[in-house]
């Protein structure tokens, strides 16, 4: 089949878009709601963009009735985030994080998911999670009618657990994705993940 999206409604190009572009990671983020509690929320429009400066996108909608989402919120107000990588065992977990709160809810208290202590950071990070980016806001964007807000992050620091990486003889750090079992989104209520990772040589 060959679709024009002219064609299509938003939410229909919104489905079109999370059924196709497949697998996509998840940004699992945190942020300090300003009342003693943290918010956490999953977004699956999300992406590196650059490396120099280190920056993280991740896109933002709406909250059903029309305001603006908590983490959108609490980013402009505080400027600083947490992003981790779930594992597939989260998958339950990040699912139920998506769920529509009040502003100032803790997801991580219905949830009664534990944070720790993010060294030299001012924002916790989720206990469970093996990978962790400490960011601070870099610039935010809209776009669209709604509009969707991209919020850019730029990474200050970075948590890997020690059991799924190493460091090579260059001081590259290398991280064993088979070890992380990194979790991913595709369309729907449906998720993947990496079962065995393979390694192909690029040409020079």
């Amino acid at each position: 089949m060959n679709l024009k999206l002219s064609d299509f409604s938003a939410n229909q190009r919104y489905h079109l878009m999370t059924q196709t572009i497949i697998p996509r990671p998840i940004a699992w983020a945190l942020t300090d709601s300003s009342n003693g509690s943290f918010n956490l929320a999953p977004f699956s429009y999300f992406t590196a963009v650059s490396s120099a400066p280190p920056i993280l996108m991740l896109s933002v909608g709406k909250k059903p009735n029309g305001d603006s989402k908590d983490t959108l919120v609490n980013i402009i107000n505080n400027k600083k985030m947490v992003i981790h990588i779930a594992s597939e065992q989260d998958a339950e977990l990040v699912t139920q994080t998506a769920q529509t709160l009040d502003h100032g809810e803790s997801e991580l208290t219905n949830a009664n998911i534990a944070t720790t202590e993010f060294a030299d950071f001012a924002l916790p990070r989720l206990a469970q999670c093996n990978i962790a980016y400490g960011c601070e806001l870099y610039e935010i964007k809209e776009l669209g009618d709604v509009p969707q807000s991209l919020i850019f992050v730029e990474v200050k620091q970075v948590y890997i657990n020690d059991e799924v990486a190493d460091i090579d003889e260059k001081q590259r750090v290398n991280v064993h994705a088979e070890r992380i079992k990194p979790l991913a989104r595709l369309g729907g209520g449906e998720y993947a993940a990496i079962k065995e990772p393979f390694s192909i040589v690029r040409p020079r």
